[in-house]
């Protein structure tokens, strides 16, 4: 039906018909990723399971022999960091994805079609935020029931959850260019090795000051340290900050690396697209 309404406006086209179409062919992306997920509710159970383990281990194994900065239950000071540890995780779906359309031909038929340019990264970009959406309600449900609680007040707290949607959103697209640039699921899965110490050198598990000086200056500019403060503070949680500059000003830091990333990474991304379309 689409082909044929585009022969109906083809002498009309202009900026709004081609936003209008932009939109369609994103929302029909996002569709086709939700499609799966109920068709392959292995995959879901996994995605959206991932989480609540680690949450658990972490939470129970850790917990009772880690004490958090000023005292109190580590689990407080732990949880937060779970968030954004899965967000950042996330990156790795998005780029196995990505990879894997792109080795089974999905990429080179929508190339084909008569389809926004824009709108299979788009897509992309939209149902893994819609994803990342379910994860942190179902970890923030996982968390309430271990009895970590939100301090902060109810405004509060929709600002550390915003800040973690913005920190999926940007990686989001450093996962759909190096999605585009690698040339196997295999090869994708290595991406683990660079994601893991990311996330393991920052504040998510333990304050940057417990670390060798260095090391303790690596992680506290670590961009997922800044998310990680940030929702720490906005939380009411226990927060990691030894006075520094960076650490003082988390939620600024939170907006400002997110938004660098996206301006650096989804042109990269379109464009990147676009050079495989030729």
């Amino acid at each position: 039906m689409s082909v044929d309404l585009r022969a109906v406006y083809a002498g009309e086209e202009g900026p709004g018909r081609r936003a209008y179409w932009a939109l369609a062919d994103c929302w029909n992306v996002v569709r086709r990723g939700l499609t799966h997920y109920l068709r392959q509710p292995s995959y879901i159970v996994w995605q959206l399971g991932f989480p609540i383990v680690s949450v658990l281990l972490y939470g129970y194994v850790f917990g009772g022999a880690m004490k958090p900065p000023g005292g109190g239950d580590y689990r407080d000071f732990l949880l937060p960091g779970m968030f954004v540890m899965t967000m950042a995780f996330g990156l790795m779906n998005t780029a196995i994805t990505m990879v894997t359309d792109a080795s089974k031909g999905v990429v080179d038929r929508f190339r084909s079609m008569p389809m926004a340019p824009s709108a299979v990264v788009a897509g992309r970009g939209a149902n893994d935020l819609i994803v990342a959406c379910a994860e942190l309600t179902i970890l923030a449900a996982t968390a309430l029931a271990m009895g970590w609680r939100a301090d902060g007040g109810l405004a509060a707290a929709a600002g550390a959850f915003a800040l973690l949607l913005l920190l999926r959103f940007c990686l989001i697209w450093v996962g759909v260019w190096l999605g585009l640039l690698i040339p196997s699921p295999e090869a994708a899965g290595g991406l683990y090795a660079v994601v893991f110490p990311l996330t393991m050198v920052s504040s998510v598990f333990v304050p940057p000051s417990s670390m060798p000086d260095w090391l303790g200056v690596v992680a506290a500019w670590n961009p997922i340290s800044s998310t990680a403060t940030a929702t720490r503070e906005l939380f009411g949680n226990p927060v990691a900050s030894d006075g520094s500059w960076i650490q003082e000003h988390a939620v600024l830091m939170a907006v400002v690396w997110p938004a660098a990333v996206t301006a650096v990474c989804l042109p990269l991304a379109v464009r990147r697209f676009q050079r495989l379309s030729r």
